[in-house]
């Protein structure tokens, strides 16, 4: 029923640069801007593929003056970016030339990884693979061969992986696939890139507390209302803190947590970031859904400069 990743969301303190960070040097179209819908004197910045396809979007929450998080136990502490199997060298130089701090090439699971921090500190790994089908897109300085394809994975962190591995199986129907020295990689349909969920128990980390530089939460893709409803009223039995179902305008969703505390989202596919959008003018407007619509001069007057 869980198709993949579908979003992950995070928090910075400066938005500019993280624009600069995800589109200039990583590539990534600049998909939607908007506002936090609970909070809306928030905004709310999507980067993704071309149109915001699930699997490909990072997105984030611009709180300025918040705190820099720690990612601890009871979070997700890595965003994993899918790129070719030949491209780390070309990445290699590109973080270089822009002065991105990285490490590595290491090799997890049979592929080879760059570890890289964006300029909030954010921890994210490109990950070269070979069985990611996904097309790429040309960017400035960065052709189709060696650009980000979507994500590849999420890493939780937790304090017993029993528990965390139960849940992920027991209520949202993930398959364990591989272990490695502690690190629990499950599945989604395919095992494709933008398919895995790697469980870490670290119980000797501290705990997670959110702000800027962490995660705020994961999306899992599902495909239509229907089977949104159908795995909610499922995790409802024996899952306590689980939301109604949202509207989102670009999609539908419930809010939930793991065993650990780590915030995870279920989110459809549909209808996607064109509905209120062309093509050419995704990311260049504050979008608004139309109940917020009315409180558009109000909400424009409250929101955070953009330096």
């Amino acid at each position: 029923m869980i198709k993949g990743l579908h979003h992950v969301t995070a928090i910075t303190g400066n938005i500019r640069k993280s624009i600069r960070f995800y589109t200039e040097i990583l590539g990534l179209s600049f998909v939607k801007k908007t506002v936090n819908f609970d909070n809306p004197n928030v905004w709310h910045f999507y980067f993704g593929n071309q149109i915001g396809s699930p699997g490909t979007v990072i997105t984030f929450f611009y709180q300025p003056g918040l705190p820099r998080g720690q990612a601890g136990v009871g979070s997700t502490k890595v965003c994993g970016f899918s790129v070719s199997e030949t491209s780390l060298d070309f990445w290699k130089k590109r973080l270089r030339e822009y002065q991105v701090e990285f490490r590595g090439p290491f090799s997890r699971f049979g592929e080879d990884y760059l570890v890289v921090f964006d300029f909030d500190g954010l921890e994210l790994e490109l990950v070269a693979s070979l069985a990611d089908t996904r097309q790429g897109s040309e960017t400035p300085g960065i052709n189709a061969v060696n650009s980000i394809k979507g994500l590849h994975h999420m890493e939780i962190t937790c304090s017993n992986a029993d528990k965390t591995n139960s849940f992920f199986t027991y209520y949202l129907g993930l398959d364990k696939l591989k272990e490695d020295n502690g690190r629990f990689r499950l599945i989604t349909g395919d095992a494709l890139p933008g398919q895995f969920v790697d469980i870490v128990s670290r119980p000797t980390l501290p705990m997670h507390r959110s702000g800027i530089g962490t995660v705020h939460h994961v999306a899992f893709s599902v495909q239509d209302q229907e089977v949104l409803k159908l795995v909610r009223d499922k995790m409802a039995k024996g899952c306590t803190l689980i939301s109604p179902v949202y509207d989102r305008h670009y999609f539908k969703s419930i809010y939930f947590r793991d065993p650990g505390g780590v915030k995870l989202e279920l989110a459809t596919a549909d209808p996607g970031f064109l509905i209120d959008e062309s093509l050419e003018h995704l990311g260049k407007h504050l979008m608004l859904p139309p109940w917020l619509e009315p409180d558009r001069e109000k909400i424009t007057a409250a929101l955070p400069l953009i330096d």
